[in-house]
């Protein structure tokens, strides 16, 4: 999970269109891409078809997508192929990339000095189906306020801000990924989040969410996650039952509803 960085009308629609994932204003991104888009994340890989790039025409690229503001306050479109050549950031020691290119390490958490001479804490991770480094500004880390109703400690917090798992007291363990669509992997594959977004809390149902790192996932979700459903059930907060991994447990699906 990631604070949301972008609003949907600065999308670069005519980027877009021009790589097939929009016509006459209408997206034809899945939903968890756009999200993942919106968040300053990348999405999943994607087939792009028919693409015309300085008078040369490509039928087909597989890479994932992300947005960046330019010097003019727009959002640019990134497409990232997949890389023959592999260039670390600068703070990285020889070994510490070798570590997240091998995935002997999930991801590095340091603290490096931007270009205005200020420090900042970021996370680096090595995304293997472009062979690129992710930087992840920690302070864009939106850790949740709950997982399956159960709030997480200050501590807790801070260790999911850093990368590191955290476990909940009903067995769940979760971590933030930029690599991964959601923001986030877990042992389980559902759960409920609560985040708090401009003063309001938002519940997040997640499913089919991925593994953890080089770690087995359970099928069944937390002790307390349909005691969290039945209580947003109580206050009035619609969970459509189809949510539930007991009937799609399959499904890649994040849906949100607020109070």
């Amino acid at each position: 999970m990631i604070r949301q960085q972008y609003n949907l009308q600065d999308l670069p629609m005519a980027d877009l269109e021009r790589i097939g994932l929009a016509k006459k204003g209408q997206l034809s991104l899945d939903e968890d891409d756009l999200n993942a888009m919106l968040s300053g994340r990348r999405t999943d890989m994607l087939r792009l078809e028919n693409l015309q790039a300085d008078g040369i025409h490509i039928p087909a690229l597989d890479a994932k997508l992300s947005l960046r503001p330019n010097a003019e306050g727009k959002l640019d479109l990134l497409v990232h192929p997949i890389y023959k050549d592999i260039e670390p950031p600068y703070y990285l020691t020889a070994e510490e990339a070798e570590q997240l290119e091998k995935g002997e390490k999930v991801n590095i958490d340091k603290v490096i000095v931007d270009k205005d001479g200020k420090a900042k804490e970021v996370l680096v991770e090595f995304d293997r189906d472009t062979n690129e480094f992710i930087i992840t500004d920690t302070e864009q880390i939106l850790a949740p306020e709950e997982i399956n109703g159960l709030p997480l400690t200050p501590q807790q917090k801070e260790k999911y801000r850093k990368g590191q798992e955290v476990e909940t007291d009903d067995g769940t363990t979760i971590q933030y990924s930029a690599k991964d669509k959601h923001g986030v992997r877990s042992d389980r594959l559902a759960l409920i989040a609560s985040v708090l977004i401009d003063g309001g809390v938002s519940y997040i149902l997640f499913k089919g969410l991925n593994a953890l790192f080089n770690k087995p996932q359970k099928k069944e979700p937390g002790t307390n996650y349909h005691k969290a459903i039945e209580k947003l059930k109580a206050e009035g907060i619609k969970v459509d039952q189809q949510n539930t991994p007991d009937n799609d447990a399959d499904e890649e699906r994040a849906e949100t509803v607020s109070r």
